[in-house]
């Protein structure tokens, strides 16, 4: 059975399917020769989601899934959430991002935050939704060079180092988008195998 991952990211796509039941097979866009880039214009990290998953069932008509992953910081009103990858411009530069957050926190004692990956998923018609939260604080300096994004600043909760200081399988011990992914399996777990 195959399922679109609304995605090119061809590595992000393997580790996923590294975990999914064995008759599920994911194809990117990319796979599918679809290069364009899916708008990211909604108000929310779920929104967001949504609207990449229904895109792509719209566009192929075939069961498929989309997720988003957004930083949420207390003390900054919830940003950069659904504006996490261009927090500092429309170039994604993860440095630029890090050091604005960095710099809005200067002051601020509270520096808890979460990460939140929301999965939308559309399976023979109808669409499901899955989050996965990981709390933690932000760190005043960057360490680590593991990861991407965020990670050098964010320490989960009962932990010492940064999502960048740990090896891929000790952050999904802990991550956000393991925990979402987690419950897409459990779904496709409940579902009698084709």
């Amino acid at each position: 059975m195959k399922l679109i991952f609304a995605s090119h990211n061809a590595h992000k796509a393997s580790e996923i399917q590294s975990i999914l039941p064995s008759w599920i097979e994911i194809k990117t866009l990319s796979d599918l020769q679809y290069l364009d880039e899916i708008p990211e214009n909604e108000a929310t990290i779920e929104g967001n989601s949504q609207f990449k998953a229904r895109f792509v069932h719209e566009k192929f008509e075939q069961n498929c899934f989309a997720d988003d992953t957004g930083l949420e910081i207390f003390a900054l009103n919830g940003r950069p959430g659904v504006h996490s990858a261009r927090y500092a411009g429309e170039q994604r530069d993860s440095d630029n991002n890090m050091n604005k957050v960095l710099k809005e926190l200067e002051s601020s004692s509270d520096r808890s935050a979460q990460f939140k990956t929301v999965i939308t998923l559309f399976w023979e018609g109808a669409e499901h939704q899955f989050e996965g939260l990981v709390h933690g604080q932000i760190a005043t300096v960057k360490t680590g060079s593991e990861g991407f994004g965020y990670d050098p600043i964010f320490i989960p909760e009962g932990e010492s180092r940064s999502f960048a200081e740990m090896s891929l399988s000790e952050k999904n011990q802990f991550s956000h988008r393991a925990r979402a992914i987690e419950k897409l399996v459990s779904f496709f777990n409940t579902l009698p195998s084709h």
